[in-house]
């Protein structure tokens, strides 16, 4: 049976903060993300709004609404760029799915499991296209700049997951680079388009891109813990569904590397060879224990997070700034 990661969180931290201080702009956010979803063909609002109202936290928009306030940004532009992110995040999903043929996605059925694969990634591209539209409307080229190359790093880190997939050979450098590509790439791009608005100096238009990239890492650090020692509930998908899709994580590579021959013999055979069973899963979870690989892998969550919370050392003490904080402690936390 899974395991739940211990977190050795004495207090338990919360997202409320953050979504408090930026309702009225989420309000406005998903206003536009709901006018922005109509289309004449039929297929596409029922897919979109499919996984959109699905119930995920937006994490991504919330973030780039609350360092455009951390900014000072006084503007309109924010609210369209972070209805952009959450499209660019939610066509992410469409074709993660397809690529890893899932078949939950936030407790629910997976859209390609209701509409089938090619509307999935076609709905994803329509939504990539409104994006890029609402990116153009704002009409700044530096945030359309930002924006525009995540999109680009973020499909690239789509072709690396699919090269080191079920490549039990993968070092923990190569993988790192691949959510830095993946996941990263769009929490450093949301994060940093609010102080772009802003006219921030370059030093802080940094440092809020270092939050968003160090956040996102070790956001991704703890998903990949949770599908092994996590709760299908809180997960929205079944508990070890990354093993069963062959998908080489870091707990993979963690207790890969510190096994005895046998051990790597055994997750050849699961991983490379697809010989995932749920009695496999449970011997996988038996060997990330005895080797620490969940601990490790949350340990290591940690470091990128203690690095995203130094990168806000440039602001002044506020509200909106111990709300970012905390969401920090919430992502690594989140199996409390």
């Amino acid at each position: 049976m899974p395991v739940v990661v211990p977190f050795e969180n004495p207090s338990p931290a919360s997202i409320d903060p953050l979504v408090e201080l930026v309702a009225a702009d989420m309000e406005r956010v998903n206003a536009t993300i709901l006018s922005r979803t109509g289309s004449d063909v039929t297929m596409i609002p029922e897919v979109a709004n499919h996984l959109i109202s699905s119930g995920g936290k937006r994490l991504r928009p919330m973030l780039t609404l609350a360092m455009a306030t951390l900014a000072g940004h006084a503007g309109e532009g924010h609210v369209r760029l972070a209805a952009a992110v959450e499209f660019m995040h939610t066509a992410t999903l469409l074709h993660d799915d397809v690529v890893d043929e899932s078949e939950m996605r936030r407790g629910r059925p997976a859209a390609r499991m209701v509409w089938g694969n090619e509307a999935s990634v076609l709905v994803g591209d329509f939504l990539l296209g409104q994006a890029f539209k609402m990116m153009v409307e704002v009409g700044n080229l530096r945030a359309l700049e930002i924006l525009s190359n995540a999109a680009a790093v973020i499909a690239e880190g789509e072709v690396m997951q699919l090269a080191a997939a079920k490549n039990t050979a993968t070092t923990e450098d190569e993988y790192l680079a691949v959510i830095r590509a993946k996941t990263a790439e769009l929490f450093g791009a949301a994060c940093e388009v609010g102080p772009v608005l802003a006219m921030r100096p370059k030093a802080e238009q940094a440092a809020c891109r270092s939050f968003g990239m160090n956040l996102g890492i070790a956001f991704q650090l703890v998903d990949d813990a949770l599908d092994y020692g996590g709760k299908a509930s809180k997960l929205g998908k079944n508990v070890g569904d990354d093993f069963r899709e062959g998908k080489i994580t870091l707990p993979v590579v963690l207790a890969f590397r510190r096994g005895n021959e046998e051990e790597r013999e055994f997750w050849r055979r699961a991983v490379e060879d697809g010989a995932a069973s749920d009695a496999e899963l449970e011997r996988a979870i038996e060997l990330m224990t005895k080797h620490r690989a969940l601990e490790d892998t949350i340990a290591r969550a940690r470091h990128y997070g203690a690095i995203a919370n130094d990168a806000l050392a440039l602001f002044p003490d506020a509200p909106i700034k111990r709300a970012l904080q905390e969401t920090v402690a919430f992502c690594i936390a989140r199996s409390n």
